[in-house]
C-alpha cells in the first residue's frame, strides 16, 4: 500500500480490535468513545427523570417514597449535569472537530486526551456504583448543612465521583486551549477561526478556571462530614452561606460550560442553513468570550433569598441582566444572517431553529429571575426548573442533536433519513414544550420544586408535563434508530453533503487517521459562502 493510500485510510478502519479503540490517541476515536459514554449516562439520567414524572402524575406521590423521590431527582441532576450536559458537546464534537477545523493532525496532548476519557469513565461508573449502593438524597447542589449533617445517603461517595470527573474537565479544557494557541495551520488567524472553535476556546477557559473551586468545595464537605471540622456548620463555627458562594461561583459558569458550545454549534448550522457568512462575525466571536467572562460575576443571583446584602443582590441583579447583551448579540446576528438567506429545511437547520426559539424563551425567563422582585416570588419553584431546562435541555440538547445531524455524514461517511430527521426535530420541539411550559405555570402558581406530594389543583398541569415527557422520550429515541440504520444502509455521504465551508469538509468522509494529506493553507475568511455560490454558478 502506498504512503498516500495509508494516509487516507479512514480512522474507522485504522484498527478493528478492542485494544485499538481503548488505547487510541486519535482525537476522532476518543470522540466516539465519549459519544457512547455520554449516551449511556444520558439513559441513566433519563430513567430517573421518567420515575420523577410518573410519580408526579398523582398528587399523593403514589410511586416513590419520600426518600426514594429525593434520591431519584438527585441521581437525575448529578448524572445529567456532570456526566451528560457538561461533556456532551465539548468532549464529543470538540474532540472530533477542533483539530479538523484548525487544520491540525490531532490535539496538542493526545495521551492526555485519552487519560481524560478514562478519568471520566472511572468517575461515571463510580456514580453508577453509588446509585446501586443506595444513592444520595441531597440534590445535585449538595447544599449544607443538609449534606454535612442530615443526609443519610452516600454523600461522600457521590461528591468523590464529581471531584474525580473535575480532573477530566480540567485536562480537556487545558488540551483545547493549547491546541488552539499552538496547532493552527498557516493562514488560520484568530480572525478566521470558525465560531465553534471560539466557543470551545471560551468554554475551556471556564473549565480550567472554575472547576478547581468546585473540587475544593466538595473536599471541604467531606472533611466536615467525616471529621466534624467547622467549615459550613454554624454549630461548629462554620458558615452555610460560604458553601453557597463557593458552589455557585463554579456552578453558574458551569451553565455557560454547557451552553457556550451549543451557541458555537448554532452559528455553524445557521451559516450552513442560510448559505451566508455569519452577520457580524467579530461580534459573535467576542460575545462568546464576554459570556464566559461575565459568567464569573453573577453567582449571587442564586442567593437573593439567602440573606445576603441588599446592595450585593442589586449588583448581582445588574450583572446577571448584563449577560443578556452578548447573548442577544448572537441571536440578533443569527437572525440577520438568515435574512435573505437560501434557507434549507434539512434536519440540522430545523434543530437550530428549535434551539433559537427555546433559547430566547429560556433567556427571557432568565431575565425575570435576575430581577429581585420576581425571583423572590418564584424562588425554589417549578418556574426555576422550567427556565433551567429551557436553556440546558431545550437549548443544549437541541444543539447536540443539531450537531449530530450536521456532522454525522462526516463522522461515519453515510447519510441518514432526512424525512425521519425532520420528524424527530419537530417531535422533540413539541414534546419539550409540552413537558416544560406547564412547569412555568406551576411555578408561578407556587408549586415548590423537590416536592412529590402536592395540592390536587396542580394535577392537571403535572399530567400535561408527564405526557409531554413521554412524547419527548419517544422523540429522543427516533434518532438512535435511524442513525444505527444508516451505519449499514445509509447512502455514501460524500465529502461535503451540505455544501458547507470549513476545513473539516475538505477531508474525506470519514476522515483519515491524520486528518489531512498535507498541511492546509487558509487564505480566505470563514463562512465564505458567497465565493462558494459564485463558484457553483460559474
Amino acid at each position: 500500500m502506498s504512503e498516500t493510500a495509508t494516509e487516507r485510510v479512514s480512522y474507522l478502519r485504522a484498527g478493528h480490535s478492542l485494544k485499538s479503540w481503548l488505547l487510541t490517541t486519535d482525537h476522532k476515536r476518543i470522540a466516539i468513545l465519549y459519544v457512547l459514554s455520554i449516551t449511556f449516562f444520558f439513559f441513566v439520567g433519563a430513567i430517573a427523570a421518567a420515575l420523577i414524572r410518573l410519580d408526579l402524575l398523582t398528587p399523593a406521590g403514589d410511586l416513590l417514597t419520600n426518600d426514594g423521590y429525593n434520591r431519584a431527582f438527585t441521581i437525575h441532576g448529578v448524572v445529567m449535569v456532570w456526566f451528560f450536559l457538561i461533556p456532551s458537546i465539548p468532549n464529543t464534537f470538540g474532540n472530533f472537530l477542533l483539530p479538523l477545523m484548525i487544520g491540525a493532525r490531532d490535539l496538542a496532548f493526545p495521551k492526555l486526551n485519552l487519560l481524560s476519557w478514562y478519568i471520566y469513565m472511572i468517575a461515571g461508573l463510580f456514580t453508577v456504583f453509588v446509585l446501586i449502593a443506595g444513592g444520595v438524597d441531597t440534590g445535585w447542589t449538595f447544599y449544607t448543612p443538609l449534606s454535612t449533617m442530615y443526609a443519610n445517603g452516600n454523600v461522600i461517595l457521590a461528591a468523590s465521583a464529581v471531584f474525580i470527573v473535575g480532573f477530566s474537565s480540567i485536562l480537556t479544557g487545558l488540551n483545547f486551549i493549547v491546541t488552539v494557541h499552538k496547532l493552527r495551520c498557516p493562514g488560520m488567524t484568530w480572525g478566521r477561526l470558525p465560531l465553534f472553535v471560539w466557543s470551545i476556546y471560551a468554554t475551556s477557559l471556564v473549565l480550567v478556571l472554575a472547576t478547581p473551586v468546585l473540587s475544593i468545595t466538595l473536599v471541604l464537605i467531606s472533611l466536615e462530614r467525616l471529621f466534624g471540622l467547622g467549615i459550613f456548620n454554624p454549630a461548629l463555627g462554620g458558615d452555610p452561606l460560604l458553601y453557597q458562594h463557593l458552589f455557585w461561583f463554579y456552578s453558574h459558569p458551569a451553565v455557560y460550560i454547557m451552553v457556550l458550545p451549543a451557541l458555537g454549534v448554532i452559528s455553524e448550522l445557521v451559516a450552513a442553513g442560510a448559505r451566508k457568512p455569519i452577520f457580524g462575525y467579530q461580534f459573535v466571536a467576542a460575545s462568546s468570550v464576554a459570556i464566559a467572562a461575565l459568567g464569573f460575576f453573577v453567582w449571587g443571583h442564586h442567593m437573593f433569598v439567602s440573606g445576603q446584602s441588599a446592595y450585593a443582590s442589586a449588583a448581582f441583579s445588574f450583572l446577571s441582566i448584563a449577560v443578556a447583551i452578548p447573548s442577544g448579540i448572537k441571536v440578533y446576528n443569527w437572525t440577520a444572517t438568515l435574512f435573505k438567506g437560501h434557507i434549507s429545511l434539512d434536519p440540522p437547520f430545523l434543530f437550530a431553529m428549535a434551539f433559537i426559539g427555546l433559547f430566547v424563551f429560556g433567556g427571557l425567563t432568565g431575565l425575570m429571575l435576575a430581577m429581585l422582585a420576581i425571583d423572590v416570588h418564584v424562588h425554589d419553584t417549578y418556574f426555576v426548573i422550567a427556565h433551567f431546562h429551557y436553556i440546558m435541555v431545550g437549548g443544549t440538547v437541541s444543539a447536540f442533536f443539531g450537531a449530530l445531524h450536521y456532522w454525522w455524514p462526516k463522522i461515519v461517511g453515510r447519510m441518514y433519513s432526512i424525512v425521519w430527521g425532520r420528524l424527530a426535530a419537530i417531535f422533540i420541539f413539541l414534546g419539550f414544550n409540552l413537558t416544560f411550559f406547564p412547569q412555568f405555570l406551576l411555578g408561578y402558581l407556587g408549586m415548590p420544586r423537590r416536592y412529590h406530594v402536592y395540592p390536587p389543583e396542580f394535577q392537571v398541569l403535572n399530567v400535561f408535563s408527564s405526557v409531554g415527557a413521554t412524547l419527548l422520550g419517544a422523540a429522543y429515541l427516533m434518532p438512535f434508530i435511524y442513525f444505527i440504520h444508516s451505519l449499514r444502509y445509509g447512502a455514501p455521504a460524500g465529502d461535503n453533503p451540505w455544501g458547507a465551508t470549513g476545513l473539516e469538509w475538505t477531508t474525506p468522509s470519514p476522515p483519515p487517521k491524520h486528518n489531512f494529506d498535507s498541511v492546509p493553507l487558509v487564505d480566505r475568511p470563514p463562512y465564505d459562502y458567497e465565493v462558494e455560490m459564485e463558484g457553483d454558478n460559474a
